[in-house]
């Protein structure tokens, strides 16, 4: 660890080699995602048990500050991969033949932890990336914040009714529509362009940051449409786990999450024995 560097990794001139994919891959990676989440039940429970806590978080939102209710969804797919960087390690193993049916769901709730991820050589490395999408995520807030204020002024809407009536049927809401999908637009590009296959890059390979977030940048341009595809596709599923009373995130979350990694897989060529 002494001789660890979080930015360039002790193998950073080892560039990883990137493919180019097709939608043909993506739904395979999906059918592997949905085969892991059904195989490994400690996930299931400890998701279904967590995530149905997620409508608290949106009642609370849509009570106190309605107006940022849609970016903190959105935003929470920016910060996504970070926080599921546990289940990715189940696919691994489960990829390896190794053990994973003892592990409950209490220590996959604490991802550092979780199968001795905490004695990783890439933990720092995993670390500081996670904390440049939480400051994307902070970003986007704010920036979500100050448009509504621009637009509407420094009055936070009465109630989640009164803000949807005003976004829907005047023109200042209107503007904060196309306004608004175009910077979350920017915001999310970013966190996918450096994020799609980071973290299970950082999980198999000690790269370094700056060798984890040129491979997925690189894999981004490589395939820049079925990777549009892909951003698509986990943006609809979260609307639709979201739209589900935040519920349905407890199956939407876990196969995204494994299907990333069998993404992953199919992006980045394996490396040497």
């Amino acid at each position: 660890m002494t001789n660890f560097n979080v930015i360039g990794g002790p193998n950073a001139s080892a560039y990883p080699i990137v493919h180019r994919i097709g939608p043909a891959d993506l739904k395979d990676a999906l059918a592997k995602g949905i085969a892991d989440f059904w195989a490994i039940p400690s996930s299931i429970i400890f998701l279904c048990l967590v995530f149905p806590l997620f409508p608290i978080i949106g009642i609370i939102f849509a009570s106190k500050a309605p107006h940022l209710l849609f970016p903190m969804m959105t935003g929470f797919a920016m910060v996504g991969s970070f926080a599921v960087i546990g289940l990715f390690e189940v696919s691994r193993r489960r990829e390896l033949g190794l053990e994973t049916s003892s592990f409950t769901p209490f220590i996959v709730l604490l991802w550092p932890y979780a199968f001795d991820l905490r004695h990783s050589p890439s933990l720092p490395s995993i670390l500081a990336l996670g904390l440049a999408l939480l400051v994307i995520f902070i970003c986007w807030q704010v920036s979500a914040e100050s448009l509504y204020v621009w637009l509407f002024g420094p009055t936070p809407p009465e109630s989640l009714r009164v803000f949807l009536s005003e976004v829907l049927t005047t023109p200042t809401g209107w503007a904060l529509i196309v306004l608004g999908s175009a910077i979350g637009f920017v915001f999310a590009v970013m966190a996918l362009s450096i994020s799609v296959v980071s973290f299970p890059l950082l999980l198999e390979r000690n790269v370094g940051v700056a060798v984890a977030v040129r491979t997925s940048v690189e894999a981004v341009l490589a395939s820049p449409v079925t990777m549009a595809l892909w951003g698509l596709i986990v943006a609809a599923s979260l609307g639709i786990g979201f739209f589900l009373l935040l519920v349905g995130l407890a199956f939407v979350v876990p196969i995204l999450a494994h299907a990333t990694w069998h993404l992953y897989r199919k992006v980045v060529e394996r490396p040497p024995p």
